[in-house]
């Protein structure tokens, strides 16, 4: 039976047709389903009706038409939880929840050097809107450990009691502890100018919002600005904004490691980002565990960190720089004994010596880096050991040589502690302004214990000295 030439044409279009169709659909996903607002208490909104995934984004539409971006951080039953972005004003019951599509990508690209953004990615700068093409996920990608490549190699960052007695390496997370007021924002800045990196992501994560205008003007200056990207979110945001400030901020980083740069990563602060957590858990009902912090705060510290580091052999490196503040100089608080854990070192701030003007004023007896023993020679090694043995014994009998209790010529490595003191804290102090390279440092460490060596020599001698005089009278 011969078919008509029409109704085979008609066929083959109709079928091309559906094909296309077909294909359209596929790329269309599930349909958006929309729900209301039926409760909101504090931070948190309730919404029924709707369905999107924990992290998705929700627009919930006031009466006057303007959309309040929310995120969806729980549910029960048939209800989910969200957490708005920014104030909250003029929301009425039964108002519109409607979730985005990708809404967990973030933009990323070079054209974001030189910028100041927001937590959301927004503009602070008034340079214009952003015009990146790249797009990443908000939450990054997971690295197999074993594809990581090793840290061996030195990182300069320029402060001569970091480089010399607590050596970082390129691809290392440190942690910066400090109380209110002992510097930790300077010491951060010298860094930031002074650290040898391809590229600076800097992330001011729930601080001051004057320090952000003071730090990209003051501490980065013009041209420092030019191979950095900072992201503020300031104490002021919603809690929200803070985690996503400081994942957005891991974000870019990661794209520039992928890209094959050296990143230089500073946060400021991370245990704002774990306040940040607490507010949401406790204003969703999570309980708290350990002085007030519920469980998932400590489940998102290691997340965020675990980003952070050297990629697989055909990447670059991110070293990352997190301060801890400890409240009351507290170092066993939760989020500091959390930290300590995860990072690969941390150094500590004393304010104590901060009180006596030294600057940075860094406690050298309890500051560690885990990977100095692994990316430094032998000799410098044995020489931070020499000098922090000397520093050591004359911290734990300074209380008796304060108050005269202690003779001299009882113990002639006390003395050699006790003259040691002035040349060991013009080592430990540094202008804000002076970079000291890491060989410089090197050299300059070396220098310090020949004259202890000398020093301790001409004490053994003098003692000999007063002891044949003492014998003779």
């Amino acid at each position: 039976m011969q078919t008509d030439p029409l109704i085979e044409r008609a066929t083959k279009d109709w079928s091309d047709s559906l094909a296309q169709i077909a294909k359209r659909s596929k790329s269309i996903g599930a349909p958006v389903v929309e729900g209301v607002l039926t409760r909101m208490v504090g931070l948190t909104l309730e919404a029924a009706g709707c369905q999107a995934p924990i992290g998705a984004s929700c627009d919930v539409v006031n009466p006057g038409g303007q959309r309040i971006e929310t995120e969806v951080v729980g549910f029960s039953g048939q209800s989910l939880y969200l957490m708005p972005t920014a104030e909250v004003h003029g929301l009425v019951p039964n108002a519109r929840v409607i979730p985005r599509r990708n809404s967990t990508d973030v933009s990323v690209g070079p054209e974001l050097l030189g910028r100041v953004i927001d937590g959301g990615g927004r503009p602070l700068d008034g340079k214009g809107p952003l015009r990146a093409r790249h797009r990443t996920s908000l939450q990054g990608q997971e690295i197999n450990p074993l594809e990581r490549t090793p840290i061996r190699e030195v990182l300069d960052v320029g402060v001569r009691a970091i480089n010399a007695l607590s050596s970082i390496g390129r691809g290392q997370r440190m942690g910066l502890f400090a109380g209110s007021g002992v510097g930790k924002s300077v010491l951060l800045g010298m860094m930031t100018k002074y650290t040898e990196a391809d590229i600076v992501i800097v992330g001011l994560i729930g601080e001051r919002g004057r320090e952000v205008k003071e730090f990209v003007e003051e501490i980065l200056g013009e041209q420092g600005l030019k191979k950095s990207v900072v992201v503020a979110a300031p104490a002021d945001t919603s809690p929200l904004m803070r985690i996503h400030g400081a994942m957005q901020a891991t974000s870019i980083a990661e794209y520039f490691r992928d890209q094959g740069h050296n990143v230089l990563l500073l946060m400021d602060s991370l245990t704002r980002f774990a306040q940040a957590q607490r507010e949401i858990a406790l204003a969703i009902g999570e309980p708290p565990a350990t002085k007030g912090y519920p469980p998932s705060v400590f489940a998102r510290l290691p997340q965020l960190v675990e980003r952070a580091g050297n990629g697989n052999k055909n990447s670059g490196s991110i070293t990352a720089f997190y301060t801890v503040l400890v409240e009351g100089d507290d170092h066993n608080d939760p989020i500091a004994d959390s930290a300590r854990a995860i990072l690969d070192g941390h150094i500590v701030l004393s304010r104590q010596l901060a009180d006596s003007g030294q600057y940075p004023a860094i406690d050298i007896e309890a500051s560690i880096s885990r990977l100095a023993p692994q990316i430094t020679t032998l000799d410098h090694l044995r020489m931070t050991q020499n000098f922090r043995r000397i520093n050591s014994l004359y911290q734990q009998n300074r209380d008796l040589i304060n108050v005269g209790a202690y003779q001299r010529g009882s113990d002639p490595m006390i003395d050699q502690a006790i003259a040691m003191q002035p040349v060991m804290r013009s080592f430990l102090a540094q202008d804000m302004n002076q970079p000291v390279s890491f060989n410089d440092s090197y050299t300059q460490l070396v220098e310090t214990l020949q004259r202890s060596q000398e020093t301790m020599e001409k004490q053994s001698v003098d003692n000999q000295q007063e002891q044949v005089i003492n014998d003779a009278n």
